[in-house]
């Protein structure tokens, strides 16, 4: 029995020993993953920079003094429209098409108008057939009166004379006196045969101004921008009526483009007429058009608290259209050619000064890594809140450092700010 308990025994595991072995393991993982983490918060990491871009400014931003924005405008503008009632028959336009001041431009039915011409016509050979007849009374009244007055002279000599009693002489006048009322009646026929002439003919005169309804035709010269209506419309001179139209075709004169700009209230006192501007266009935007203030509408807009301003171009391009969207600079001088040619630029922040030399950070992507780039840079003219600079190498849209820190170096590592 004693035998068995002592095997027993040797068999049992000593669990103190087990702990007292694995306790230096414990330590050593311990320290080797306190010397990783102090290595890995001890190891420089790559700055955090925030970023800009090279711009493209222009030299004429340093004259700057008030922007405003509107539309261009046609001071010339016209919707066509016809003084008659009638349908459309013809249309010899279309959107773009050029026009001279009197063109023909559509036709309304005339038919009707036709007829009353006619009818205008006949009643004038009709006043012109009196007119004759009543030259006719007239020459025969004018010979009887002649006669008249000769029989009486004859019958007042021998009256004189005792051949003739005082009786052949009175009826003698009295012939001449009838002769001389016939006279004067047929110059009233010729006068009233006249006075029909004059208002038959202006009759059909109102006939043909009523044709000439019927013809629409361009009132100035210029370019139809819209076309109202198509043949067989009905066209009225108020198109209220269901179905009908009023203006034929929509058409400006391209020659008189302004640009028409809000103004604020509170700057209006920085914008005067005759002032120089330049004019950029949304649609044409590498267009920098010269101009100057035609006048200012001596209104404000209650609702915006607005002033429109009137802008001229200093010369028309024939890409500029009505309606298109412009924004005006208000200058303190008119900028020349040159400064109107697009510049680099950037925001000042961006420099930084080392040693007597301004320099740019620009960065440069080097598979998952930002790396900077040192690029010495010349400074220019102050353009707004831009700054002219020149540099090789540089291009409008490169990437750069925003107030790059003292301690950036060439070739360094960053890491980009989130926006």
């Amino acid at each position: 029995m004693a035998e068995t308990q002592s095997s027993l025994a040797q068999l049992a595991i000593n669990r103190s020993a087990t702990k007292t072995r694995r306790r230096p393991w414990r330590w050593l993982i311990a320290g080797a993953v306190v010397v990783l983490v102090g290595a890995f918060a001890l190891a420089p990491r790559p700055p955090e920079v925030q970023v800009t871009t090279v711009l493209q400014s222009y030299p004429s931003a340093q004259y700057l003094q008030l922007t405003a924005s509107g539309y261009v405008v046609a001071q010339r503008r016209a919707a066509v429209a016809s003084k008659a009632t009638g349908r459309l028959i013809e249309l010899l336009v279309r959107e773009g098409s050029v026009l001279k001041k009197g063109e023909l431009i559509a036709r309304l039915d005339a038919s009707d108008v036709q007829a009353a011409i006619g009818a205008a016509q006949a009643g004038v050979r009709l006043a012109e057939a009196g007119q004759r007849q009543a030259q006719a009374t007239q020459r025969q009244a004018e010979v009887e009166a002649l006669n008249a007055e000769a029989e009486y002279q004859r019958a007042k000599s021998l009256n004189a004379q005792g051949f003739v009693s005082p009786q052949a002489l009175d009826a003698a006048q009295r012939r001449l006196d009838a002769a001389r009322a016939s006279q004067a009646s047929a110059s009233a026929g010729l006068a009233q045969a006249q006075a029909a002439i004059a208002q038959a003919q202006a009759q059909a005169r109102v006939q043909e101004v009523n044709r000439d309804y019927t013809e629409i035709r361009a009132p100035f010269d210029g370019i139809v921008l819209v076309k109202n209506a198509n043949v067989g419309d009905i066209i009225t001179p108020f198109s209220s009526a269901s179905g009908s139209q009023g203006a034929v075709v929509t058409m400006a004169d391209l020659s008189t483009l302004e640009v028409e700009a809000d103004v604020s209230e509170g700057s209006l006192a920085k914008a005067t007429k005759g002032q120089p501007v330049e004019i950029t266009l949304d649609a044409l935007p590498g267009l920098r058009l010269r101009g100057e203030v035609g006048g200012i509408v001596p209104t404000v807009d209650r609702a915006k608290a607005t002033v429109m301003t009137k802008v001229r171009f200093e010369k028309l391009d024939p890409r500029i259209l009505p309606e298109m969207s412009a924004k005006v600079s208000f200058l303190s001088k008119a900028p020349s050619e040159a400064e109107q040619q697009p510049v680099l630029a950037v925001n000042p922040k961006a420099l930084l000064e080392r040693e007597g030399k301004s320099w740019l950070m620009r960065l440069k992507r080097e598979g998952d890594k930002e790396i900077v780039e040192a690029i010495e840079v010349r400074k220019g003219r102050q353009l707004g809140d831009a700054l002219e600079i020149s540099g090789a190498g540089l291009k409008s849209g490169d990437r750069l450092v925003l107030a790059p820190p003292e301690t950036l170096k060439n070739g360094a590592s960053v890491k980009l700010a989130a926006k």
